[in-house]
């Protein structure tokens, strides 16, 4: 009996299909189709919808460079808000930085935080053990118009900007994102593989333009986001972060212990320097501001 497959179709011409032989969960309904699958190059795989989430074998490259490079360039975070992320692989890290006093989390179904407890507690079992964790069931686009908590960070760990993701994207968002950070707060934000989805990337920028004095991207490697590089936008009220030195860095690194696999501070550093068309995107939206 052939292996069953699963497709990736976020893209379109093209599609990415994965073999398996074990279905771990699946759920189809009339709204959506959620499957979680073993593959025997990327372990336990979570798709929504044909669109892949995330996997136990690379998840630590997404995770880290998400969580390290801000929290590291800020140097002091103490109160950090991560909107989405309900597989919590980014609170995992954010936690592992002693600095952080409070770490909130806005994810608008439980369920989903639930489901992550039990399928992937390989990297998220210490989240839930760790007083500093403060979950809230709430939409993440409204959190930010009430609450009266302000941060030194914020993570939006989104899907992509169609259906209920595509708030998360919206100029109206990140305004009130920026009225809840501190004075020299970041702002960093899932966007896309530049080379697939040009456009995501520079429609933050643009929007991130009108709001912010810095808006910017860095990048990083991740197999099962394909077509490249993904982007992580970027943008902050203090030019400094992103220049941060390297001795900067280095020492912040070493004074906080954190074992890693893929950030280091020389990544960091390099991941602000750009391929020339991700650059031309980043440009386009400055301009275009």
């Amino acid at each position: 009996m052939a292996p069953r497959t699963f497709s990736e179709v976020l893209h379109d011409g093209f599609e990415l299909t994965y073999e398996t032989d074990q279905v771990l969960y699946e759920d189809r309904s009339d709204h959506q189709h959620l499957v979680l699958f073993d593959n025997a190059t990327f372990g336990k795989v979570l798709m929504l919808d044909g669109i892949t989430q995330v996997t136990t074998a690379d998840e630590f490259i997404y995770h880290e460079m998400m969580a390290h490079v801000p929290l590291f360039a800020h140097g002091a975070a103490r109160h950090v808000a991560i909107v989405g992320g309900g597989d919590c692989g980014m609170a995992e890290e954010v936690l592992k930085h002693g600095c952080v006093e409070t770490l909130t989390q806005i994810e608008i179904d439980e369920s989903v935080v639930d489901f992550s407890k039990e399928h992937f507690s390989t990297f998220n079992s210490a989240v839930f053990e760790d007083d500093r964790f403060h979950l809230k069931i709430a939409d993440g686009a409204k959190f930010f118009t009430q609450t009266d908590q302000r941060f030194d960070v914020v993570l939006v760990d989104s899907t992509d900007p169609v259906g209920p993701g595509e708030v998360l994207f919206s100029q109206d968002f990140y305004a009130s994102v920026y009225n809840c950070l501190k004075p020299g707060g970041l702002l960093v934000t899932q966007n896309g593989v530049p080379f697939l989805q040009r456009q995501e990337l520079v429609t933050s920028i643009v929007r991130f333009s009108r709001i912010f004095a810095e808006a910017s991207a860095y990048i990083a490697a991740i197999p099962t986001y394909v077509g490249g590089h993904m982007a992580f936008g970027w943008a902050t009220d203090n030019p400094g972060l992103k220049s941060v030195p390297l001795d900067v860095l280095t020492k912040r690194f070493a004074a906080a212990d954190i074992k890693t696999r893929y950030y280091t501070p020389a990544v960091h550093k390099a991941s602000f320097a750009l391929p020339r068309f991700i650059e031309e995107a980043v440009e386009e939206g400055r301009a275009a501001a």
